[in-house]
């Protein structure tokens, strides 16, 4: 399997994921929005803002610039729903251009960076950027579940479904 391929189309699909979630999750009040409705990170603004920590200011700048910002996990980065949203989709499109720079041996190597306790790390290059996606996978389905408990419409993230897109695109004249 060529991995640059493998890992662009994952980035492709997090990309349509983020944004059919976020679409979603604009269709809730704020009041439903920010309310403690079990996640782990409480509510839907929780979990939005923890993928942000997550994904794009932690795991984006280890895989980007080597870096290792200390944050935590459930820092409030952005108290702004729609900048939020804004922050989310621009972070999830740098995926893919990064994905494109790295020459194919780049994934059977490790990731080296500290914890968020300043621990040394070192790990498998292709898995832990597996893990990126597969969190982010996570999250979107906890925020989903809550949608549904509000009495929300959850949006059809499944990768699948993606594929099956894809694939309908490419063969249009």
């Amino acid at each position: 399997m060529d991995p640059i391929a493998h890992f662009t189309r994952q980035a492709r699909y997090h990309v349509w994921a983020t944004h059919r979630l976020l679409d979603a999750v604009s269709r809730v009040s704020d009041d439903d929005y920010r309310k403690d409705v079990g996640l782990f990170f409480k509510s839907i603004h929780g979990t939005l803002n923890h993928l942000l920590v997550g994904e794009h200011l932690l795991w984006y700048a280890r895989f980007s610039k080597g870096a290792s910002p200390l944050l935590a996990l459930d820092a409030e980065i952005e108290p702004d729903r729609e900048r939020l949203g804004q922050a989310l989709k621009g972070g999830a499109a740098n995926w893919e251009h990064l994905i494109a720079t790295w020459p194919v041996e780049r994934f059977d190597g490790q990731l080296d960076y500290k914890t968020m306790k300043g621990v040394p790390q070192s790990l498998p290059f292709a898995a832990t950027l597996a893990h990126v996606f597969n969190h982010a996978t996570h999250h979107r389905g906890q925020i989903t579940a809550a949608l549904t408990a509000l009495g929300q419409p959850g949006p059809e993230l499944d990768w699948v479904y993606h594929l099956q897109l894809e694939a309908a695109e490419a063969t249009k004249p």
